[in-house]
């Protein structure tokens, strides 16, 4: 497949099954949504070596939200639902009651499963804590030396998709380095439900798993990616011209919209100059459980 001049590999992503929650944490103004929500979400890239993968999805306007304040929703991903639950009552407890003026709500108010969360974090209150009705829901409300931190009692927890994503071969870092930015824009402006969990959305070192040299290791660099490596590793797949490769993983509610995030990707990453070429990482198929075909992420983003 060639758009705009640029080859789209007819290949898939190998995407997992993890458990998610999404989280919409509403402030004083969207500084403060914003804040709360980067700092929960970090050392969150990949649990080959982080403690969780989370991202920030996006704002949500005060006309949007439970107390009309700005909002911003994150999701927070992991393997199990205890592991999911303990990560999740961390980075709240540390990083979003802390913060000035915030209040956090469940993201996804029609999961059949879900997490006690605001119970567990009311005891902060030392037997000051109340329970109430407050917006039509279940929350706890908190005394902290600001005043009360509410939070909503119970989080959705529900299967979702991980590990979409896409690989963009340029011929030099500025061309793509611009691509990749271009393709996380696109995603965060058109695609609702998914995040990007590396810095900015974009992954410099994309790995493989196990190693060829360590066998301890869980991953390491993708060799046949690595430009560098290129007349060194017979079996590589960077062609003579391309000097930089990016990754864009996704993490998403589901499959459709992660294949519809990484047809965003692939659109904005086709307009510039530089791009020869993009495809997208798996390992045969052994792996994970679904197959996301750039051909038809593609075609679902254009429909």
């Amino acid at each position: 497949m060639i758009i705009n001049g640029v080859e789209v590999e007819e290949t898939f992503a190998e995407a997992f099954p993890m458990y998610a929650t999404r989280i919409l944490i509403t402030a004083i103004n969207e500084k403060w949504a914003l804040t709360a929500a980067q700092v929960a979400t970090g050392f969150a890239s990949s649990i080959i070596a982080a403690p969780a993968e989370a991202g920030i999805e996006g704002l949500v306007p005060p006309e949007e939200t439970p107390d009309n304040r700005p909002g911003a929703l994150i999701q927070i991903y992991h393997r199990s639902i205890p592991e999911l639950k303990f990560q999740v009552l961390g980075r709240i407890g540390q990083c979003v009651l802390t913060c000035p003026t915030t209040a956090v709500f469940n993201g996804l108010p029609k999961a059949k499963r879900l997490m006690n969360i605001g119970g567990p974090l009311s005891k902060f209150g030392d037997g000051f804590e109340v329970k109430d009705q407050i917006y039509g829901k279940t929350m706890w409300r908190i005394p902290v030396m600001e005043g009360e931190f509410l939070i909503e009692e119970r989080i959705g927890v529900i299967k979702a998709v991980a590990g979409g994503n896409l690989l963009i071969l340029a011929e030099d870092l500025k061309s793509g380095l611009e691509a990749a930015e271009k393709a996380v824009d696109n995603v965060r402006r058109k695609v609702k439900g998914v995040i990007m969990p590396f810095p900015g959305g974009i992954v410099r070192s994309g790995s493989k798993v196990g190693s060829l040299k360590y066998p301890k290791l869980k991953a390491t660099t993708n060799h046949f990616f690595c430009p560098v490596l290129k007349d060194k590793v017979p079996e590589t797949q960077v062609p003579l011209e391309v000097n930089c490769v990016y990754e864009i993983v996704i993490n998403g509610l589901d499959a459709k919209r992660v294949l519809k995030a990484m047809g965003a990707a692939i659109l904005a990453a086709t307009t510039v100059k530089g791009v020869r070429k993009i495809t997208a990482a798996n390992y045969g198929g052994k792996l994970g459980k679904y197959k996301l075909y750039t051909t038809e992420a593609v075609k679902i983003m254009s429909e």
